[in-house]
């Protein structure tokens, strides 16, 4: 992972940063200036060393600071790490005019967080109403859905046979009224009608029945 290999790469600098050029005159800074200071030569020569201290100095900062924002141990200490690739990557891009390298810095944590967070939001999955459990239904329900069934079945045969048939294929076979048109052999109009009249039947019986 490339991020792994940049903190390797960070480790061993800092074990060489008191051989960097400009270590010596970085110390008698005060920090602020000092990380400012570093940021820029980053910027002008990307030197490793001074990358490294700026690495040494924020990671485990950063690192806390968003642990207190929310983020667990492992989340924290890759964001850490990102916000300082992003320092090295971006360092052109900082100005100590409108803000302290702290406040650069900790700002590019704080947007990597929140890019986080709406990631994982956005991979939640939404809930599934399949997953509810069915709703429970009385005994009462379950007989009058079986007496209302009965009664369908009842008026469905005592249809004529031409209007039973044409609604067998609209409504069971599920067929379109041309469909049904072919397979009886009649015009349309005479398909419309023959349903129309089941309908009124089936209607009328149900109704007789309550």
């Amino acid at each position: 992972m490339y991020v792994s290999r940049q903190s390797w790469a960070v480790r061993r600098t800092a074990e060489a940063g008191s051989s960097w050029p400009g270590a010596d005159a970085m110390t008698h800074m005060s920090g602020e200036t000092s990380h400012a200071a570093l940021i820029r030569v980053v910027a002008s020569s990307r030197d490793r060393a001074a990358f490294a201290a700026l690495f040494s100095h924020y990671a485990p900062r950063i690192k806390s600071f968003l642990q207190r924002r929310g983020a667990d141990a492992a989340t924290a200490e890759e964001l850490a790490q990102e916000a300082l690739l992003a320092v090295w990557r971006k360092a052109a891009q900082f100005d100590p005019g409108r803000a302290t390298a702290a406040a650069w810095i900790f700002a590019i944590a704080r947007n990597l967080h929140i890019d986080c967070q709406r990631r994982a939001r956005r991979a939640a999955p939404a809930p599934d109403p399949t997953d509810d459990p069915p709703p429970l239904v009385s005994a009462d329900d379950v007989l009058a859905a079986d007496q209302r069934a009965r009664r369908l079945h009842d008026a469905i045969a005592a249809l004529p046979a031409e209007q039973s048939e044409a609604l067998r294929l609209a409504y069971f076979d599920e067929r379109s009224h041309s469909e049904v048109e072919t397979a009886l052999a009649i015009p349309l109009g005479t398909v419309k009608s023959r349903l129309r009249l089941a309908m009124a039947r089936l209607r009328a019986a149900l109704e007789e029945d309550k």
